[in-house]
């Protein structure tokens, strides 16, 4: 179990909200928290990523891709024939789980660095391209059960999607602008330009992170009672479906000649499940999906598992099968 302080702060936020108190992180803090959290780490990726030339990560990032779109696509059949959930929430579900946690991320990254264990920067490359692809898998896997069980619409309501909406809500929403535009003035900066900035983006990172997690507590905890009503089933998912992804991370990462670092971050990568991005996009192409089935998973077991749970596992794994 990880007992780094900020993820006990986690801890404390669950706490507060299942004992019903009055704690709140006011809206416009949290707002700046994320925003905060999100270019420090696409700043810190930018600048990781000058020290190494381009090309030297189109083959890797190929096969990140490629690896990570296995996630939905093994999550959405056991969803709908071992679940029994209808094909939309399946596959809402199943895009959640193939994008990605950004904070499970600097948590993963904030815990390599409390043990000591050396990782690269550009490993954020990754961690703006995974969370993309899998939801628009997702809008096509819910196309796929329109036509399975004859309902109206079928193929042909994908030429009906809003994609011009979708597209700008995923490539120009909060997370991937933001990590993607960090990543970039990271880049043209370099070390240099970096330096001055480090204080803010760097030094403090790991206080905010902390205040970060306590909002995260407190909404963890107020998804949990209506997602407990769907039975038992999903509560399995959402914690079997990230020990799966992170074999699947693990096995990536070796293929790659990845270090015990960089296996551990896209084994948690991996892992992880949107509830930022992809609940935003599936209410634009899915409206019919139950968000608290989604959200619940996610961000009331899965994120939570990850925090306490799964980050020492996939560190262990990592260890375990990762030449050191």
């Amino acid at each position: 179990m990880v007992f780094d302080p900020i993820v006990l702060f986690f801890l404390l936020g669950l706490l507060a909200g299942l004992s019903k108190s009055d704690l709140k992180i006011p809206a416009a803090i949290y707002e700046a928290l994320s925003i905060y959290l999100l270019l420090a780490i696409g700043l810190k990726g930018g600048v990781e990523l000058s020290k190494y030339p381009l090309s030297q990560l189109l083959t890797s990032s190929a096969v990140v891709l490629a690896a990570g779109m296995l996630i939905p696509v093994i999550g959405y059949p056991v969803l709908r024939f071992v679940g029994r959930l209808g094909h939309y929430d399946a596959a809402s579900i199943a895009a959640h789980y193939g994008s990605v946690s950004v904070v499970t991320y600097s948590v993963a990254v904030a815990t390599l660095i409390e043990r000591q264990w050396t990782h690269d920067g550009y490993m954020v490359v990754y961690l703006a391209l995974l969370e993309m692809p899998a939801l628009i898998l997702g809008v096509v896997l819910a196309r796929v059960g329109e036509q399975r069980e004859g309902q109206p619409g079928g193929w042909s309501a994908l030429a009906r999607i809003q994609w011009g909406r979708l597209a700008h809500e995923v490539f120009f929403g909060k997370s991937i602008l933001l990590l993607i535009g960090g990543l970039l003035i990271g880049y043209v900066a370099g070390v240099k330009g970096y330096e001055p900035i480090a204080p803010v983006f760097k030094d403090a990172f790991k206080g905010l992170l902390a205040l970060f997690l306590l909002e995260m507590g407190l909404v963890a905890a107020s998804r949990i009672a209506a997602f407990r009503s769907y039975g038992a089933f999903l509560v399995g998912f959402a914690i079997v479906m990230p020990l799966v992804s992170a074999v699947i991370g693990i096995v990536t990462a070796r293929y790659l000649g990845f270090s015990q670092g960089n296996a551990a971050l896209l084994a948690t990568l991996y892992a992880s499940a949107s509830y930022i991005a992809a609940p935003a996009a599936m209410r634009i192409a899915v409206p019919q999906a139950n968000p608290a089935l989604s959200i619940g998973a996610s961000l009331g077991v899965t994120f939570p598992f990850n925090l306490f749970i799964g980050i020492p596992v996939y560190m262990g794994m990592a260890k375990t099968l990762i030449p050191g």
